[in-house]
């Protein structure tokens, strides 16, 4: 069987990530690469440089990776759509529910793949935390915890802290849990001068009654990048800065003293470290891309995935801007 035929737009700090993978990818040729503002980063190479999504839609593209600002995922997946390519868009899906749901159903009745660049949750010890709740080893989930801090990126500049990086937060969170939002309250800050928010603090609630917390910013200069998921037998803590999983178990231990043994509460049990193997998420994410667009089984953010991220995060800055909790779906 022949490669398939990729194409990139966008070239920018993700973009030439997105071009070593996909040139490092068996079953996979990069043909063609796509940027009005030229190849920053050299990534080109000796193939194929074009302005627009229309000039790289002509090299007979199979699919396409998707890494321009948010403002254009619109606009260039519903002409990839249009041409019958597949394609993942990086997170978030668009800037809006609207947009996201037009991309949504275009590539639904296409019959065509699309998926959405949630990179985390091919982090290794997001995987690995998945695999042992689907297993059932925490016993029912009470509280997610999410932590994601660090210094602004000057990249960003066309959508604040929520969409760019509580969109991580959100997904993993519906992904590992299998449930959706059903009500977020939010508080947003403006620190650094630019018209997006720069800091968000989110309280939301689970399908199935899970209790949700996101501290976001752009304001430390300390990087942060944990989520903690606690239930009936301890809880896990993912690490993704370092790929690291550990989990913290409950103890009973017997107490004499009438006052703490009427305590129904923890204590301290063992912590154990998972050892795991590390293979680079966006490279896992990409595999998966192709190989569901080869016709094979594999884990995919799909578009109505993507979808109903945005829909939460516009929730988040909706609850921001009333000062009310905003429910989901009803």
């Amino acid at each position: 069987m022949a490669n398939l035929r990729a194409g990139l737009i966008g070239l920018g700090m993700m973009g030439r990530n997105h071009a070593r993978v996909l040139r490092s990818l068996d079953g996979i040729d990069l043909v063609a690469l796509a940027d009005p503002g030229g190849d920053p980063h050299r990534v080109a190479g000796d193939l194929p440089l074009v302005a627009g999504i229309d000039e790289l839609i002509k090299h007979n593209l199979d699919l396409c990776v998707v890494a321009v600002p948010t403002a254009f995922h619109e606009e260039v997946g519903l002409a990839l759509a249009a041409a019958g390519v597949h394609a993942l868009i990086e997170k978030p899906l668009a800037t809006t529910t609207p947009a996201a749901l037009r991309l949504t159903e275009a590539f639904e009745a296409a019959g065509l793949v699309g998926c959405v660049g949630h990179i985390e949750r091919y982090n290794p010890a997001v995987q690995t935390l998945r695999r042992h709740l689907d297993a059932g080893d925490l016993g029912d989930v009470h509280q997610i915890v999410t932590r994601r801090q660090g210094p602004f990126p000057n990249r960003i500049s066309d959508v604040g802290v929520v969409k760019d990086l509580a969109t991580h937060d959100i997904d993993l969170t519906a992904w590992v849990t299998g449930q959706p939002y059903t009500s977020v309250s939010a508080r947003t800050a403006h620190k650094s001068g630019r018209i997006h928010e720069d800091l968000v603090a989110i309280v939301g609630q689970l399908a199935d009654g899970t209790v949700t917390s996101h501290l976001v910013n752009w304001l430390s200069p300390m990087k942060e990048r944990v989520t903690i998921v606690t239930g009936d037998r301890g809880c896990y803590v993912a690490d993704t800065l370092t790929a690291d999983l550990t989990f913290y178990a409950n103890a009973s231990i017997p107490s004499e003293w009438d006052a703490l043994s009427r305590f129904r509460g923890v204590s301290e049990g063992d912590m154990i470290r998972y050892a795991i193997a590390k293979p680079e998420p966006l490279a896992s994410e990409l595999a998966a891309f192709r190989d569901v667009v080869l016709g094979k089984d594999a884990d995919i953010v799909t578009m109505r995935q993507g979808l109903a991220t945005v829909a939460v995060a516009e929730a988040v800055l909706a609850s921001a801007a009333s000062g009310a909790t905003v429910a989901i779906g009803a």
